[in-house]
């Protein structure tokens, strides 16, 4: 409680960083606890088989995929569902190679999602522009979408292999097998996406060769306009075989290329952060730092001032958020001790229930 009508700092430093002994000579210490109930932020604990510590797998796909994965995967059913049934109404107004009606729909449908436009199949009336205008900015949409919630979760469950082919000359258990993935998250995303693209080159480039009839230089040309979404036009899936593979391998590519970027600037960030984190905790405080860490004014700074002050320095926090902090402490500090406890708490809620 205050004393005399006086306010107590907000922040209060925890002083007793260093153990001393009280009264009765039991050594007592303050210290940070971890909270107990929230989880890591992006981190989800991978279940091991108990007698060789490999990963385990789930009963059904299905039933263990993410809700978001399977939002992704109706929203991408229903996108090609309604392209290759319009497509399939205007087929006689596009105009190009063709193979079925049916097939050539989706194939179309993709081609446009991806923004690859080959050319080899183009609108030529006033419907089949509107549409393909239509489904070109909504497929980007969707792309963004995948990219974002499906190909980084099917990255991820492969992270586990990974890691552990990379450390099969040391023995690795299960604990450290999560720190490592923990601790190298995006690098390995990074080696894992390049791994899948160069393997999704190295199928295509084959792919055009033997069943296309393209000489290797022309099937590697292709490929590489494809998962770029260049799409020239001059080289592309002409045959009935070859848009089938196509449907798949397109979508796969391009989306492969598009995320192993992502990862590459996520790890160019993470190292900036690093770097960053590094530098403030090695420079020297000076009296300057002391008094922008001294957030009540009291003259001192606690080991509370000093965390947030340090989190500050690295970016992880602003001080907006930490105005926003504050504001909340005071809303629920309704005795204005500088502490919180469950009778304030209560008090809060019920004056905010009588509003």
């Amino acid at each position: 409680m205050s004393e005399k009508g006086v306010k107590q700092p907000l922040l209060i430093g925890v002083k007793d960083v260093v153990p001393k002994a009280d009264r009765r000579g039991i050594q007592t210490r303050r210290r940070f606890r971890r909270c107990k109930s929230a989880p890591l932020a992006e981190f989800v604990p991978v279940e091991f088989n108990v007698r060789d510590g490999s990963p385990s797998l789930p009963k059904s796909m299905l039933d263990h995929l993410h809700p978001s994965i399977k939002k992704v995967g109706i929203f991408l059913f229903f996108y090609l569902a309604l392209g290759t049934v319009c497509f399939y109404l205007v087929g006689d107004q596009i105009s190009g190679k063709k193979t079925n009606g049916v097939l050539d729909s989706i194939y179309f449908c993709i081609v446009t999602m991806t923004t690859v436009g080959y050319g080899d199949l183009v609108p030529n009336s006033v419907a089949s522009k509107l549409l393909a205008c239509a489904f070109v900015f909504s497929g980007m949409a969707l792309v963004g979408l995948i990219v974002s919630k499906g190909a980084d979760y099917l990255v991820e469950k492969q992270e586990v292999l990974l890691v552990k082919a990379l450390n099969l000359h040391r023995k690795i258990g299960p604990t450290d097998l999560l720190k490592e993935i923990e601790t190298k998250k995006v690098r390995y995303k990074c080696i894992l996406a390049f791994i899948i693209l160069l393997v999704l080159i190295g199928v295509g480039t084959t792919f055009l060769a033997t069943v296309e009839k393209l000489d290797i230089v022309d099937a590697f040309y292709c490929v590489c306009s494809t998962v770029t979404t260049l799409g020239y036009g001059d080289k592309s899936f002409s045959t009935k075989a070859g848009r089938i593979f196509a449907i798949v391998w397109i979508l796969s590519s391009t989306l492969c290329l598009t995320q192993f970027l992502l990862y590459i600037a996520e790890l160019n960030t993470e190292n900036r952060q690093k770097e960053l984190v590094r530098w403030v905790l090695t420079r020297r405080m000076t009296n300057v730092d002391l008094e922008a860490a001294d957030f009540d004014d009291d003259g001192e700074v606690g080991a509370a001032e000093f965390v947030l002050y340090k989190l500050k320095e690295m970016g992880k926090i602003t001080p907006e958020d930490i105005v926003l902090v504050m504001e909340e402490f005071e809303a629920l500090d309704v005795d204005q001790s500088g502490t919180l406890s469950p009778a304030d708490l209560t008090l809060a809620q019920s004056s905010e229930t009588a509003r």
